[in-house]
Protein backbone atom coordinates (compact mmCIF):
# COMPACT_ATOMS: atom_id res chain seq x y z
CA UNK A 1 0.00 0.00 0.00
CA UNK A 2 1.36 3.53 -0.54
CA UNK A 3 2.40 6.02 1.66
CA UNK A 4 1.29 9.61 1.62
CA UNK A 5 4.64 11.51 2.45
CA UNK A 6 2.02 15.26 2.84
CA UNK A 7 -0.72 14.19 4.73
CA UNK A 8 -1.61 18.18 4.97
CA UNK A 9 -2.45 17.96 1.15
CA UNK A 10 -5.79 16.06 2.26
CA UNK A 11 -6.53 17.28 5.67
CA UNK A 12 -5.94 19.95 7.21
CA UNK A 13 -7.71 22.32 10.44
CA UNK A 14 -7.40 25.58 10.19
CA UNK A 15 -8.80 28.18 13.36
CA UNK A 16 -9.93 31.78 12.08
CA UNK A 17 -11.72 34.40 13.66
CA UNK A 18 -14.90 35.86 12.68
CA UNK A 19 -15.91 39.04 11.52
CA UNK A 20 -19.60 39.51 11.28
CA UNK A 21 -19.17 39.88 7.61
CA UNK A 22 -18.21 37.68 4.57
CA UNK A 23 -15.04 36.34 5.49
CA UNK A 24 -12.72 34.28 3.05
CA UNK A 25 -11.02 32.07 5.16
CA UNK A 26 -7.35 30.81 3.52
CA UNK A 27 -4.50 28.48 4.67
CA UNK A 28 -5.95 25.16 4.41
CA UNK A 29 -3.46 24.47 1.49
CA UNK A 30 -5.66 22.76 -1.01
CA UNK A 31 -9.42 23.50 -2.16
CA UNK A 32 -11.59 21.49 0.05
CA UNK A 33 -14.91 19.86 -1.03
CA UNK A 34 -15.53 18.52 3.03
CA UNK A 35 -15.80 21.25 5.64
CA UNK A 36 -16.72 20.80 9.21
CA UNK A 37 -17.32 24.25 11.14
CA UNK A 38 -17.74 24.72 14.59
CA UNK A 39 -17.80 27.82 17.10
CA UNK A 40 -15.26 27.70 19.83
CA UNK A 41 -15.68 30.74 21.66
CA UNK A 42 -19.92 30.05 22.39
CA UNK A 43 -22.01 27.59 21.51
CA UNK A 44 -23.38 27.13 18.14
CA UNK A 45 -24.46 23.51 16.19
CA UNK A 46 -21.52 21.43 14.37
CA UNK A 47 -22.23 22.73 10.29
CA UNK A 48 -21.07 20.55 7.97
CA UNK A 49 -20.91 21.54 4.40
CA UNK A 50 -19.69 19.56 1.21
CA UNK A 51 -19.32 20.39 -2.20
CA UNK A 52 -21.66 17.25 -3.35
CA UNK A 53 -25.07 18.81 -1.79
CA UNK A 54 -23.52 22.19 -2.40
CA UNK A 55 -22.78 25.21 -0.80
CA UNK A 56 -25.57 26.40 2.08
CA UNK A 57 -26.47 23.34 2.09
CA UNK A 58 -25.77 22.23 6.04
CA UNK A 59 -26.18 19.64 7.67
CA UNK A 60 -25.58 19.51 11.86
CA UNK A 61 -23.68 16.64 13.76
CA UNK A 62 -25.39 17.16 16.50
CA UNK A 63 -28.97 17.03 15.68
CA UNK A 64 -31.14 14.47 13.82
CA UNK A 65 -32.70 18.04 11.73
CA UNK A 66 -32.66 18.04 8.07
CA UNK A 67 -30.64 19.63 5.75
CA UNK A 68 -30.87 23.53 6.08
CA UNK A 69 -30.46 26.47 3.62
CA UNK A 70 -27.79 28.70 5.37
CA UNK A 71 -27.39 31.79 2.75
CA UNK A 72 -25.16 33.53 5.20
CA UNK A 73 -23.80 29.96 6.72
CA UNK A 74 -20.53 28.21 3.89
CA UNK A 75 -21.18 30.34 0.81
CA UNK A 76 -18.00 29.26 -1.46
CA UNK A 77 -15.08 26.85 -1.67
CA UNK A 78 -11.74 28.31 -2.52
CA UNK A 79 -8.71 27.17 -3.86
CA UNK A 80 -7.09 27.01 -0.58
CA UNK A 81 -10.13 27.39 1.69
CA UNK A 82 -13.33 28.75 1.89
CA UNK A 83 -15.87 31.63 2.65
CA UNK A 84 -18.44 31.97 5.33
CA UNK A 85 -21.19 34.49 5.03
CA UNK A 86 -22.67 36.41 8.59
CA UNK A 87 -24.38 33.27 10.45
CA UNK A 88 -23.12 33.57 13.81
CA UNK A 89 -22.39 29.69 14.51
CA UNK A 90 -19.62 30.31 11.71
CA UNK A 91 -18.88 33.69 11.55
CA UNK A 92 -19.97 35.75 14.67
CA UNK A 93 -17.54 39.09 14.86
CA UNK A 94 -14.85 38.39 17.39
CA UNK A 95 -15.92 34.91 17.99
CA UNK A 96 -13.21 32.27 17.28
CA UNK A 97 -13.92 29.19 15.24
CA UNK A 98 -12.16 25.67 13.85
CA UNK A 99 -12.60 24.38 10.68
CA UNK A 100 -11.76 20.86 10.01
CA UNK A 101 -11.20 20.27 6.05
CA UNK A 102 -11.09 17.08 3.93
CA UNK A 103 -10.41 16.98 0.24
CA UNK A 104 -12.19 14.42 -2.22
CA UNK A 105 -12.06 14.88 -6.20
CA UNK A 106 -13.03 18.95 -6.02
CA UNK A 107 -15.80 18.38 -8.33
CA UNK A 108 -19.52 18.29 -7.46
CA UNK A 109 -19.09 14.12 -8.20
CA UNK A 110 -19.71 12.05 -10.78
CA UNK A 111 -22.25 9.29 -11.77
CA UNK A 112 -21.27 5.67 -10.02
CA UNK A 113 -23.60 2.35 -11.02
CA UNK A 114 -21.50 -0.07 -8.97
CA UNK A 115 -25.02 -0.60 -7.01
CA UNK A 116 -28.21 -1.14 -7.42
CA UNK A 117 -28.92 2.15 -6.86
CA UNK A 118 -27.04 5.24 -8.78
CA UNK A 119 -25.40 7.69 -6.82
CA UNK A 120 -23.17 10.83 -7.34
CA UNK A 121 -19.32 10.51 -5.70
CA UNK A 122 -16.73 12.56 -5.38
CA UNK A 123 -13.62 10.04 -4.40
CA UNK A 124 -10.08 10.87 -3.71
CA UNK A 125 -8.68 7.74 -3.80
CA UNK A 126 -5.57 8.58 -2.38
CA UNK A 127 -6.41 9.62 0.67
CA UNK A 128 -9.17 6.72 0.75
CA UNK A 129 -11.86 9.40 1.05
CA UNK A 130 -15.30 9.72 -0.78
CA UNK A 131 -18.14 11.79 -0.15
CA UNK A 132 -21.83 10.01 -1.87
CA UNK A 133 -24.96 10.98 -2.40
CA UNK A 134 -28.13 8.76 -3.22
CA UNK A 135 -31.94 8.67 -2.73
CA UNK A 136 -33.52 5.31 -1.08
CA UNK A 137 -35.99 3.30 -2.49
CA UNK A 138 -37.68 1.78 0.41
CA UNK A 139 -35.86 -1.67 -0.69
CA UNK A 140 -32.75 -3.34 0.24
CA UNK A 141 -29.58 -1.36 -1.74
CA UNK A 142 -25.88 -1.09 -2.79
CA UNK A 143 -24.59 2.33 -2.86
CA UNK A 144 -21.25 2.38 -5.35
CA UNK A 145 -18.54 4.71 -2.63
CA UNK A 146 -15.49 4.87 -5.63
CA UNK A 147 -12.53 3.97 -3.39
CA UNK A 148 -11.68 0.87 -4.88
CA UNK A 149 -11.02 -0.73 -1.29
CA UNK A 150 -13.80 -0.96 1.47
CA UNK A 151 -14.16 1.98 3.86
CA UNK A 152 -13.61 1.30 7.02
CA UNK A 153 -15.65 4.30 8.72
CA UNK A 154 -18.78 5.02 7.01
CA UNK A 155 -20.70 8.15 8.58
CA UNK A 156 -24.47 8.32 6.94
CA UNK A 157 -27.13 11.32 7.14
CA UNK A 158 -30.62 11.04 5.56
CA UNK A 159 -30.44 14.82 5.38
CA UNK A 160 -34.47 14.90 3.70
CA UNK A 161 -35.91 13.54 6.96
CA UNK A 162 -35.61 15.66 10.08
CA UNK A 163 -36.15 12.63 12.60
CA UNK A 164 -33.39 10.52 11.58
CA UNK A 165 -29.96 10.16 13.09
CA UNK A 166 -26.50 9.56 11.66
CA UNK A 167 -25.63 6.71 11.62
CA UNK A 168 -21.78 5.58 12.21
CA UNK A 169 -19.92 1.99 10.84
CA UNK A 170 -16.84 1.53 12.11
CA UNK A 171 -14.33 -1.27 11.64
CA UNK A 172 -14.18 -2.18 15.06
CA UNK A 173 -17.65 -2.62 15.43
CA UNK A 174 -17.97 -4.60 11.82
CA UNK A 175 -20.61 -5.71 10.82
CA UNK A 176 -22.78 -6.05 14.16
CA UNK A 177 -23.21 -2.62 15.90
CA UNK A 178 -23.53 0.83 14.24
CA UNK A 179 -23.04 4.27 16.75
CA UNK A 180 -24.90 7.47 16.04
CA UNK A 181 -22.90 10.69 15.90
CA UNK A 182 -25.81 12.82 17.09
CA UNK A 183 -26.32 11.33 20.72
CA UNK A 184 -23.69 9.74 23.82
CA UNK A 185 -25.67 6.14 23.16
CA UNK A 186 -24.14 2.70 23.13
CA UNK A 187 -23.57 1.29 19.93
CA UNK A 188 -27.09 -0.10 19.04
CA UNK A 189 -26.98 -3.69 17.70
CA UNK A 190 -28.33 -4.22 13.94
CA UNK A 191 -26.98 -6.65 12.05
CA UNK A 192 -25.76 -5.91 8.54
CA UNK A 193 -27.36 -2.47 8.69
CA UNK A 194 -23.80 -1.39 6.45
CA UNK A 195 -21.75 -4.11 5.12
CA UNK A 196 -19.25 -1.93 3.04
CA UNK A 197 -17.17 -3.96 0.05
CA UNK A 198 -14.38 -3.05 -2.19
CA UNK A 199 -17.28 -0.86 -4.71
CA UNK A 200 -19.82 -0.65 -2.41
CA UNK A 201 -21.99 -0.69 0.93
CA UNK A 202 -25.06 -1.89 1.67
CA UNK A 203 -28.21 -0.79 3.50
CA UNK A 204 -31.56 -2.29 4.46
CA UNK A 205 -34.81 -1.50 3.65
CA UNK A 206 -36.77 1.27 5.40
CA UNK A 207 -33.96 2.45 7.48
CA UNK A 208 -31.86 5.62 7.12
CA UNK A 209 -30.10 4.51 4.46
CA UNK A 210 -33.28 3.59 2.35
CA UNK A 211 -36.17 4.94 2.78
CA UNK A 212 -38.14 5.77 -0.44
CA UNK A 213 -37.58 9.21 -2.17
CA UNK A 214 -35.23 10.18 0.61
CA UNK A 215 -32.06 12.07 -0.01
CA UNK A 216 -28.77 10.62 1.99
CA UNK A 217 -25.11 11.92 2.03
CA UNK A 218 -22.24 9.57 3.55
CA UNK A 219 -18.66 10.01 4.31
CA UNK A 220 -16.42 7.20 3.68
CA UNK A 221 -12.96 6.57 4.95
CA UNK A 222 -10.59 3.80 3.73
CA UNK A 223 -7.60 3.46 6.01
CA UNK A 224 -4.46 5.04 4.29
CA UNK A 225 -0.37 4.52 5.41
CA UNK A 226 0.80 7.61 6.73
CA UNK A 227 -2.45 9.31 6.46
CA UNK A 228 -5.53 7.81 8.74
CA UNK A 229 -5.87 4.95 11.41
CA UNK A 230 -9.31 3.51 12.70
CA UNK A 231 -9.42 1.51 15.55
CA UNK A 232 -10.37 0.39 18.98
CA UNK A 233 -8.54 0.40 22.44
CA UNK A 234 -9.01 -0.79 25.86
CA UNK A 235 -8.59 1.59 28.92
CA UNK A 236 -6.69 1.30 32.32
CA UNK A 237 -7.94 4.24 33.70
CA UNK A 238 -4.51 5.68 34.57
CA UNK A 239 -2.91 9.26 33.77
CA UNK A 240 -0.25 6.84 32.42
CA UNK A 241 -2.85 5.85 29.91
CA UNK A 242 -2.93 3.78 27.30
CA UNK A 243 -1.02 4.14 24.11
CA UNK A 244 -2.73 4.08 20.84
CA UNK A 245 -0.02 3.73 17.51
CA UNK A 246 -1.19 4.99 14.64
CA UNK A 247 1.87 4.89 12.62
CA UNK A 248 2.18 8.90 12.50
CA UNK A 249 1.90 11.95 14.30
CA UNK A 250 -1.94 12.64 14.44
CA UNK A 251 -2.98 15.85 13.56
CA UNK A 252 -6.89 15.34 14.40
CA UNK A 253 -8.14 12.15 16.30
CA UNK A 254 -11.95 11.75 17.53
CA UNK A 255 -13.23 9.04 19.82
CA UNK A 256 -15.90 7.38 21.71
CA UNK A 257 -16.49 4.97 24.41
CA UNK A 258 -18.51 1.87 23.15
CA UNK A 259 -18.96 0.31 26.76
CA UNK A 260 -21.05 2.63 28.30
CA UNK A 261 -22.93 5.94 27.66
CA UNK A 262 -20.34 8.85 26.35
CA UNK A 263 -20.22 11.88 24.58
CA UNK A 264 -17.95 11.97 21.33
CA UNK A 265 -14.56 14.29 21.68
CA UNK A 266 -12.75 15.50 18.84
CA UNK A 267 -8.79 16.98 19.83
CA UNK A 268 -6.72 18.42 17.03
CA UNK A 269 -3.03 20.16 16.78
CA UNK A 270 -3.92 23.74 16.08
CA UNK A 271 -6.25 24.69 19.03
CA UNK A 272 -3.74 22.90 20.82
CA UNK A 273 -0.12 22.90 19.94
CA UNK A 274 1.60 21.06 22.75
CA UNK A 275 0.84 18.52 25.13
CA UNK A 276 -1.01 17.87 27.32
CA UNK A 277 -3.87 18.34 25.12
CA UNK A 278 -7.18 20.20 26.74
CA UNK A 279 -9.20 21.34 24.20
CA UNK A 280 -11.84 19.59 23.07
CA UNK A 281 -15.10 19.33 20.85
CA UNK A 282 -18.19 17.38 20.80
CA UNK A 283 -20.06 15.98 17.47
CA UNK A 284 -23.26 15.24 19.12
CA UNK A 285 -22.79 18.21 20.94
CA UNK A 286 -23.67 22.20 20.25
CA UNK A 287 -21.39 23.03 23.80
CA UNK A 288 -18.96 25.82 23.75
CA UNK A 289 -15.12 24.23 23.10
CA UNK A 290 -13.97 22.83 26.78
CA UNK A 291 -10.50 21.96 28.82
CA UNK A 292 -9.64 18.72 30.29
CA UNK A 293 -6.43 17.03 30.39
CA UNK A 294 -6.92 14.73 27.51
CA UNK A 295 -4.07 12.87 25.38
CA UNK A 296 -0.68 13.68 24.53
CA UNK A 297 -0.05 13.66 20.52
CA UNK A 298 3.19 11.58 19.87
CA UNK A 299 5.42 11.24 16.87
CA UNK A 300 3.64 7.54 15.91
CA UNK A 301 0.35 7.54 17.77
CA UNK A 302 -1.11 9.15 20.87
CA UNK A 303 -1.40 8.55 24.41
CA UNK A 304 -4.62 8.96 26.81
CA UNK A 305 -3.76 10.91 30.37
CA UNK A 306 -6.60 10.71 32.63
CA UNK A 307 -9.29 8.50 33.70
CA UNK A 308 -12.43 10.02 31.94
CA UNK A 309 -15.32 8.22 31.17
CA UNK A 310 -15.16 9.31 27.70
CA UNK A 311 -11.72 8.44 27.20
CA UNK A 312 -9.76 5.88 29.19
CA UNK A 313 -11.86 3.95 32.01
CA UNK A 314 -10.17 1.27 33.10
CA UNK A 315 -10.86 -1.79 31.38
CA UNK A 316 -13.77 0.61 28.74
CA UNK A 317 -13.50 -0.32 24.90
CA UNK A 318 -13.41 2.96 22.77
CA UNK A 319 -12.94 3.49 18.43
CA UNK A 320 -11.16 6.04 17.24
CA UNK A 321 -10.35 7.55 13.94
CA UNK A 322 -7.18 9.82 13.19
CA UNK A 323 -6.09 11.93 10.35
CA UNK A 324 -1.93 12.69 9.96
CA UNK A 325 -0.30 15.54 10.98
CA UNK A 326 3.11 13.58 9.73
CA UNK A 327 4.05 10.12 9.18
CA UNK A 328 6.67 8.70 11.04
CA UNK A 329 8.88 8.71 7.62
CA UNK A 330 8.34 9.23 3.94
CA UNK A 331 7.73 6.09 1.69
CA UNK A 332 12.00 6.31 0.45
CA UNK A 333 12.35 5.67 4.29
CA UNK A 334 13.42 9.17 5.43
CA UNK A 335 12.22 10.07 8.71
CA UNK A 336 9.29 13.03 7.85
CA UNK A 337 9.46 16.83 9.83
CA UNK A 338 7.37 17.10 12.69
CA UNK A 339 6.78 19.71 14.97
Amino acid sequence: MAQIDKPGLHFNTKLYTGTGSSNAITGVGFQPDWVWLKKRSGSGNNFLTDVVRGVTKTIYSDATSAEATQSQGLTAFGADGFTVGTNTNVNGSSATYVSWNWKAANSAGSTNDDGNVTSTVSANTTAGFSIVKWTGTGSDLTVGHGLGVAPDVVIVKNYDNGGMNWVVRHVSLGNSSILKLNTNETPFSNTNYIVPTATTFSGKASTALSTSGEKCIAYCFAEKKGFSKFGGYTGNGSSDGTFIYTGFRPAWVMQKKTSGTSDWVIYDNKRDTSNVVTQQLQPNSNDVESSYTNIDILSNGFKQRANYSYTNNDGGTYIYMAFAENPIVGSNNVPATAR
